[in-house]
């Protein structure tokens, strides 16, 4: 389990040895089920006012784990506590009155909206729901929340086609605000974007997170987004946590031999900022299958580093710093 970093004590979301296992199809005359294991096994504690980032490859899990914690898919095992509360286990008709709490914002601005609703009413919807207001107090709240995100409030009756991919995402972003939430998991939400707008909607975060005390946990799959962003950044790979740490940390000393993969991977144009050879890690190779992922560390099939012991057992999510936590037998760049 993940310990909490002594600096820390407000914890708005404590996450449990949590796991998804889907079952795939299985052959005729097989006995025994198969299940791809998207998420494995995730211990996570984020604090309040943060944001915590959650990076790896396509397929590590990082978008499921994210869905989990949002309700929107039941886990196989595992505990999540939302300010204090047991969510995994709780009943649907509890659990209504905790979801104005924690919100989402999606990947695709326009998917994720209901192409056959206004803007005003995609906005007005959650507050009909849980909020009892009169038609102006309405009005001024859409309002008000257009203003935020940088909306123009006389596009109050348009529909989500007639805006652009960037001015979508601003009314997915006041969608994830209108009820005041603790929590919001922002699922990729640049990484459909043209690259300038995509730095208008990471700075539209941060100022809103500043504006309203909101706690963040922003997925990605790209390193300068969660850079930007971020406050601490956990790493993931084949559905478990690998590293996790603030991101001052990460960038200047990584230890877990995949996260210094990731960012040899970063192109950097000046000479003076490169990596030396001996410190860059290129990754080489696919991530195996969930379905069948390697004994003991999952990633000692693609390791420079990996020896006997890597390949039997399963290294333990530890404290190897204060708030450095690895799950490595051979960390890198240890005191």
């Amino acid at each position: 389990m993940v310990k909490s970093a002594p600096v820390q004590t407000d914890e708005v979301l404590v996450v449990k040895n949590l796991k998804k296992h889907f079952p795939v199809n299985q052959q005729l005359f097989k006995k025994e089920k198969e299940y791809l294991r998207a998420v494995d096994g995730v211990d996570l504690t984020v604090y309040r006012g943060e944001t915590l980032g959650i990076v790896g490859e396509s397929g590590c899990g990082k978008s499921t784990l994210g869905n989990l914690i949002m309700g929107l898919l039941q886990p196989t095992e595992g505990e999540i506590h939302f300010n204090g509360a047991e969510l995994s286990k709780m009943k649907e008709r509890d659990l209504k009155k905790h979801r104005v709490d924690y919100q989402m914002i999606f990947q695709d601005p326009f998917s994720s909206l209901n192409p056959r609703m206004r803007v005003f009413d995609l906005i007005a919807e959650p507050l009909i729901t849980h909020r009892k207001l009169s038609k102006k107090e309405l009005e001024e709240e859409v309002h008000r929340l257009m203003k935020d995100v940088g909306l123009d409030t006389t596009y109050t009756h348009r529909f989500p086609h007639e805006f652009s991919g960037g001015q979508r995402q601003r009314i997915g972003i006041a969608r994830a605000l209108v009820l005041k939430p603790k929590l919001i998991i922002c699922d990729e939400p640049v990484s459909a974007l043209d690259v300038s707008i995509q730095a208008q909607i990471l700075n539209l975060l941060s100022d809103l997170q500043k504006k309203y005390n909101l706690t963040y946990i922003f997925i990605a799959h790209g390193l300068p987004a969660v850079r930007h962003i971020s406050d601490r950044i956990g790493v993931m790979y084949l559905g478990n946590m690998v590293e996790l740490t603030t991101k001052e940390a990460l960038f200047a000393k990584p230890m877990h031999p995949y996260t210094n993969g990731l960012l040899a991977s970063l192109p950097i144009s000046h000479p003076r900022f490169r990596r030396a050879p001996e410190d860059e890690i290129i990754l080489e190779g696919d991530m195996p299958s969930p379905v069948h992922p390697p004994s003991g560390c999952k990633f000692h099939t693609r390791c420079l580093f990996a020896q006997e012991k890597c390949k039997l057992v399963v290294p333990d999510f530890e404290e190897k710093e204060t708030g450095h936590f690895v799950a490595c037998h051979y960390p890198l760049h240890q005191d």
